[in-house]
C-alpha cells in the first residue's frame, strides 16, 4: 500500500500544488500514490536521501539522523539494537525514486542526487593534513584544506558536526595562532574565523591558542574592520574566563574596535563582560561615547538587542562616573519610561535597575522627569503583573520616591493615586 495524495489543478494556475487529499467540486484532482518502498518508515514522506542502516531497513537520512541524535540506538521498525549507527546510501532506491518522479512529469519535483556526507575518517584525514601543513608553515596547503572544510561545512550541518566531533576546532585554533603574525595570511585567517564559529566550545588548549597576544591582536584587527565572526569569537571567549578579559583589555585598539562595532550584538555582550569583570574599563569606554551609542540602540532595536543594551547601561551605572554620564543623556529617561511595558521580563530587570540607580543617586530632577513622562502608573502595572523579587524591591522603592516627590511638590493630586499605591508598604 502507498501513501495517497491528490494533485489539485486550479484554473489559470501555472503551478501544480501537491496537497493532502481534499474533496472539491470546483477542482480537478489527480490522485498520486507514493509506493510504500519509496516512503520513509518514520515520516511516511517520499525519501530524498535514502540510506540503509545496520538492520537492513532504508530510511530518509534526515529522519534517521534525528532518531539517532535523540539518543536512540535501535532500528525504529524492528526495534533491534544496532551494532553501528553508520548509514550507507541506497543508490538503487534513490535512482528508482528519481525515475518515478520523472515519470510523473510536472506532478512532482525530481528528487536531486544528494551529496554524501563526509565520514569521521575523512574529517580526521583533512584535519591531519591541516595540522601538518600548519606545523611546517605551508600556507598554500593550509588554504586548500581550510577552503575544503568551508565548502563541506556549507554543504550540510552533518558535515559541520562531523568536523567538530573529530577535533577540527583545536587544529583551526593552532592554525590561526601560527599564522597570526603573517601579514599575507588575511584571507586564510578570515576563513578560519568563519569555521571556528561552528566549533564552540573549543576546549582549554584551543582557547590558549586563540587568546595568545598575537592571535588576540589579529582578531581585534578583524573586529576593527567589522568582521562579524571576529565579534562572535570575542564574545564567546570573554564568556569563558574573566582572565581573558584582562588579556583582551591589554590589546591595543580593542576598546575602539568594540565601540565601533557595537551595532553587532556580540560586541555589546563583550562590552558587558569587560565592564563587569574589569570595572576600570568603564572610563575608557565612556570616553569613546559608549553611553550615547548604547542609548541610540535602545530607540528602535529588537528585543534581544534591547536586553543587551540595558545590561551594558546597568553595568555602567555601577560607578558614580557612569551614573553621572547616563543621567546627562537627555534620551535616557524618556526611552526607559517608554520601554517599561514593551520589553521582555529579562530586559525589565535591567531597565528598572538603571532607573533606580540614577534616581536614587540624583538630585530629584530624575524622579520628577520620570513622573512627568508617566512612569508612576507603568511601574504600578509592572508591580501588579508581577516581577522578580530583586526587581520588585527596586520598583517599590522607585514608587516611594515618586510618591514623596508628588506630596512635597504638589506634582499631582496624591489622593488620585492612593488606590494604585496601596500595594506599597508605608515608609518606616
Amino acid at each position: 500500500m502507498g501513501l495517497s495524495l491528490r494533485m489539485r489543478r486550479r484554473g489559470g494556475a501555472k503551478k501544480d500544488i501537491l496537497t493532502p487529499a481534499m474533496s472539491s467540486s470546483e477542482e480537478e484532482e489527480e490522485e498520486i500514490v507514493i509506493p510504500s518502498q519509496f516512503q520513509c518508515p518514520i515520516s511516511y514522506d517520499l525519501m530524498k536521501d535514502p540510506v540503509i542502516i545496520a538492520s537492513g531497513i532504508t530510511y530518509d537520512r534526515e529522519n534517521i539522523e534525528k532518531w539517532f541524535e535523540s539518543g536512540n540506538q535501535t532500528c525504529p521498525v524492528t526495534n533491534t539494537v544496532l551494532a553501528t549507527l553508520e548509514q550507507t546510501p541506497n543508490h538503487a532506491i534513490r535512482r528508482m525514486i528519481q525515475e518515478w518522479c520523472v515519470a510523473k512529469g510536472s506532478s512532482l519535483d525530481r528528487v536531486p542526487t544528494p551529496r554524501v556526507p563526509i565520514s569521521s575518517h575523512q574529517a580526521i584525514e583533512i584535519c591531519g593534513k591541516l595540522l601538518s601543513a600548519t606545523r611546517r608553515g605551508d600556507h598554500v596547503v593550509c588554504v586548500e584544506m581550510v577552503e575544503k572544510m568551508k565548502r563541506l561545512g556549507q554543504e550540510s550541518e552533518r558535515n559541520t558536526k562531523c568536523f567538530k566531533a573529530n577535533g577540527v576546532g583545536l587544529v583551526l585554533c593552532v592554525c590561526f595562532n601560527a599564522f597570526s603574525e603573517n601579514a599575507n595570511a588575511s584571507e586564510l585567517l578570515e576563513d578560519v574565523l568563519l569555521l571556528l564559529t561552528w566549533m564552540f566550545p573549543i576546549g582549554s588548549e584551543g582557547q590558549a591558542n586563540l587568546t595568545s597576544t598575537t592571535s588576540f591582536t589579529r582578531i581585534v584587527g578583524f573586529l576593527k574592520s567589522g568582521d562579524q565572526n571576529a565579534a562572535f569569537l570575542v564574545k564567546e571567549l570573554l564568556s569563558l574566563d574573566e582572565a581573558i578579559v584582562h588579556k583582551l583589555a591589554a590589546i591595543n585598539g580593542v576598546f575602539d574596535a568594540l565601540v565601533k562595532s557595537i551595532r553587532d550584538s556580540s560586541s555589546l555582550t563583550s562590552i558587558f563582560h569587560m565592564i563587569s569583570a574589569k570595572p576600570e574599563t568603564t572610563s575608557r569606554f565612556m570616553e569613546l561615547g559608549l553611553v550615547n551609542s548604547t542609548v541610540e540602540m535602545l530607540v528602535d532595536s529588537e528585543n534581544s538587542v534591547c536586553e543587551k543594551a540595558l545590561l551594558v547601561l546597568d553595568a555602567i551605572c555601577e560607578s558614580n562616573e557612569g551614573r553621572t554620564i547616563v543621567r546627562g543623556n537627555e534620551l535616557v529617561m524618556p526611552i526607559l519610561v517608554k520601554k517599561i511595558l514593551k520589553i521582555s521580563e529579562f530586559a525589565k530587570k535591567s531597565l528598572v535597575s538603571v532607573m533606580w540607580k540614577i534616581c536614587k543617586s540624583g538630585d530629584g530632577s530624575e524622579v520628577e522627569e520620570a513622573l512627568r513622562l508617566g512612569a508612576f502608573k507603568k511601574l504600578v502595572v509592572m508591580l501588579q503583573v508581577g516581577c522578580g523579587e530583586g526587581t520588585k524591591e527596586k520598583v517599590t522603592e522607585l514608587l516611594k520616591m515618586m510618591n514623596r516627590h508628588m506630596k512635597m511638590n504638589g506634582f499631582v493630586d496624591v489622593s488620585d493615586s492612593s488606590i494604585e499605591f496601596m500595594h506599597l508598604k508605608k515608609p518606616s
